[in-house]
């Protein structure tokens, strides 16, 4: 197995009842890479992300993460490997606390039982600040957040925790347009810090400006990969719209436009 690509998944498939979410889709990521991963409604790129995430199970597939074949039995056991995952409802508990949700299921401890919520506060806030995030105190309760400083919890837990991986699915939707560009600036900065990224949006322009390379998805198979040197914006829409590439790949013979 290449060690060359951090995560990688083969002959992926997924069914619910009687709807084919996936049928035999290969996928990878790189070392410190932005992938976008595109499709229409119902394409299943949510479905693709939870199987890595460990959300769900494939029904048939391998999966390798830095090399080594791994199975996955919940989003704890894709944590531990260091894979993470940003929902577009960000997945915060409303009536806890910055720190409190910052740390969530991951609390650190004195004497094994108490929590330490000193810590807790102080490097909640300290990581926080570190993406330029100015928050007025840790106790703060998340209802009270925008959406744009939510997503950046979700974001500087990533980071704190030492993901090597993070997910995101449409990570700018329901944000002001100040709010996407500090997000879409938070993205960066994991791949600025050595972490892997993969991002589902509908806005193609705003992944486009991230990502290194698009893989497109068209009711549950792969139609489509590639670098961000061989599409533009339009291409990728075209391809979505359509549900194939062959017209990509006609122009590249052809040479027309």
């Amino acid at each position: 197995m290449s060690t060359e690509k951090l995560l990688r998944m083969v002959n992926i498939s997924k069914r619910f009842g009687k709807v084919q979410a996936l049928n035999g889709v290969d996928f990878d990521v790189n070392y410190n890479e932005i992938v976008g991963l595109l499709g229409d409604n119902g394409a299943g790129k949510s479905t693709l992300v939870k199987i890595f995430t460990g959300v769900f199970p494939p029904d048939t597939g391998d999966i390798y993460f830095e090399g080594k074949k791994i199975s996955l039995k919940s989003p704890q056991d894709a944590r531990r490997l260091g894979i993470e995952a940003v929902y577009q409802e960000a997945t915060l508990v409303n009536t806890m606390s910055i720190a409190r949700n910052f740390f969530l299921g991951r609390e650190p401890t004195k004497w094994g039982f108490l929590l330490d919520k000193r810590r807790m506060n102080r490097e909640s806030i300290e990581v926080l600040s570190q993406i330029g995030v100015k928050i007025t105190s840790p106790r703060r309760e998340v209802s009270l957040l925008s959406g744009g400083e939510r997503q950046s919890i979700c974001i500087g837990r990533a980071l704190y925790f030492q993901a090597k991986l993070v997910a995101f699915d449409e990570p700018t939707a329901a944000l002001s347009v100040k709010e996407t560009e500090y997000v879409l600036e938070y993205i960066r900065s994991l791949k600025a810090k050595g972490i892997s990224v993969v991002v589902i949006t509908h806005n193609i322009y705003h992944v486009y400006d991230l990502a290194d390379r698009f893989v497109i998805l068209d009711r549950g198979k792969k139609i489509g990969e590639f670098v961000k040197a061989e599409v533009t914006p339009q291409d990728i829409i075209e391809v979505i719209r359509t549900g194939t590439a062959s017209v990509l790949e006609k122009r590249g013979r052809d040479g027309s436009p």
